[in-house]
């Protein structure tokens, strides 16, 4: 089997997974769990099966029907595009797991629903990540945008509802009125859609064209969460946790800060940026998303609120870092995925299992819990450091490398915006984690069964540990992301 063949196989493992998850039913659960996790541990393996390759240099490619003239329906595995697709397929192994054990304890319907659409979702992650061209993505993204509205609706009520026409509406028309005719109009002007390093509008479209294209692009990704386009997300926190936990660390935001990425490295180019003037409009919503978001997580009592709106933040560090234009700042915005990824599922998966254990939601109602919890506690305290910054965590590698790109690049503004919102950052986080196990309250004194189930609480153990392993070990991601630009 050739490499070629790996991407594509992993690809379609998914989509092979969803539809034995929905002949299993509701009926031979086991069957359909077990579905899950054999679909999710071989899209792994094969994903995982790419990284020597890839960074060695290979770069595996398929192209199929031209779907318009010169562009094709085509896969290429390059290093960002492996990072993400390893971080997907990784943690879906994981929340396979968490969401057995969250499905079954809260007695959710509609399971079978729920775990096809899941791997309909990281399926549409992974053709996200290894699309070769604009088109390919952008069909990708909208898919991804469809198959996890049933799961942001999944509990059928009217709150339910209406946040799946918050959700739909905005991603469909951000990406309808603002992405696709960034894709065609660059279509038009590079007569390409391929990626390539370096970018394709190189030399074609002078500095008003050029900040045009870009402002189209940065607010057509509406998965990236950049106000004013970012109500979505929280309006989701109405479906179940391990939904979440997809939406905001495995699969849908993921796939809309990769997209930043992608096209600042591979359409337009750093270097043609800077040619043009820099990117000072996006340093500007980036920054005030930021904060602004932080803000509104600091005043949020609802825990799942709180957690919505520090990933609205957190998402516009890969923005900012992508606006300094600086080689390490873009390797911060690639290991900013990964670190984000890790840390942010980690406090989803706190905040189910303390919802399935004590039927707790709000901030305020965490006094003691720690002490009746610990090991839920400890994984969102892990969490919550990684969030902030600190080391060993993961959060202090990614936001270390901004922070040098930003300084290198002589943009101290940015490092101001980047020391207030870790500043922020602990304001909203630390004391939850202060309330749960050093103040008295109903949490610590045995009113409620103790831990969530065994595989929600191994689940998030995991990936706490995953925090640390990155800090640890941060050289396999590091050599992506510098694979990514390049060196």
């Amino acid at each position: 089997m050739t490499t070629a063949d790996l991407a594509l196989a992993a690809i379609a493992v998914p989509f092979a997974g969803a539809l034995l998850v929905a002949l299993a039913g509701e009926r031979r659960r086991d069957l359909r769990e077990a579905a899950s996790f054999a679909a999710a541990g071989l899209a792994f393996f094969l994903v995982a099966s790419l990284g020597p390759q890839v960074l060695a240099g290979e770069r595996p490619h398929a192209a199929f029907v031209e779907l318009v003239p010169g562009v094709r329906l085509a896969f290429s595995v390059e290093p960002l595009g492996w990072l993400f697709a390893a971080v997907a397929s990784s943690l879906w192994v994981v929340s396979t797991a968490y969401s057995i054990g969250y499905m079954r304890a809260n007695g959710e319907a509609r399971q079978t629903r729920f775990y096809a659409c899941f791997a309909l979702a990281i399926g549409s992650a992974l053709g996200i990540a290894f699309s070769a061209n604009l088109l390919t993505l952008f069909l990708f993204y909208e898919v991804l945008t469809l198959v996890t509205y049933p799961l942001v609706t999944h509990h059928g009520t009217d709150e339910a509802r209406r946040a799946g026409r918050t959700y739909l509406g905005i991603l469909l028309a951000t990406s309808i009125l603002f992405l696709l005719p960034a894709v065609i109009a660059t279509w038009v002007i590079a007569g390409t859609l391929d990626f390539r390093p370096g970018g394709i509008l190189a030399g074609r479209v002078d500095a008003t064209l050029g900040g045009v294209l870009l402002a189209l692009f940065l607010f057509g990704i509406g998965k990236a969460a950049l106000m004013p386009f970012h109500r979505w997300l929280p309006a989701a926190m109405v479906a179940p946790t391990p939904v979440s936990a997809l939406l905001h660390a495995v699969a849908v935001v993921k796939a809309g800060v990769f997209c930043v990425i992608k096209v600042i490295v591979y359409v337009f180019g750093p270097e043609m940026l800077h040619g043009l003037g820099g990117t000072a409009f996006i340093t500007a919503i980036a920054a005030f998303t930021l904060l602004a978001a932080s803000v509104v997580a600091l005043r949020a009592d609802n825990l799942k609120r709180r957690l919505a709106y520090s990933t609205v933040s957190q998402l516009a560090y890969v923005s900012l870092a992508c606006s300094i234009l600086a080689p390490a700042a873009l390797a911060g915005a690639a290991l900013h995925l990964v670190a984000h990824a890790f840390g942010k599922i980690t406090l989803f998966f706190a905040a189910g299992s303390i919802y399935t254990a004590a039927h707790r939601t709000e901030v305020s109602q965490l006094d003691g819990i720690g002490r009746a919890m610990p090991w839920t506690m400890a994984a969102f305290g892990v969490g919550a450091l990684s969030m902030i910054g600190l080391p060993p965590l993961a959060g202090f590698v990614s936001k270390w490398y901004i922070l040098t790109g930003a300084m290198t690049a002589g943009q101290w503004a940015v490092a101001g915006v980047l020391a207030a919102s870790t500043l922020l950052n602990a304001a909203y986080f630390l004391p939850i984690v202060w309330r749960a196990f050093f103040v008295a309250g109903e949490g610590g004194d045995g009113h409620h069964g103790g831990e969530a189930p065994l595989p929600m609480v191994v689940a998030q153990v995991l990936t706490a540990g995953g925090c640390v392993a990155l800090f640890l070990f941060p050289g396999p991601a590091v050599a992506f992301a510098r694979a990514m630009l390049g060196g």
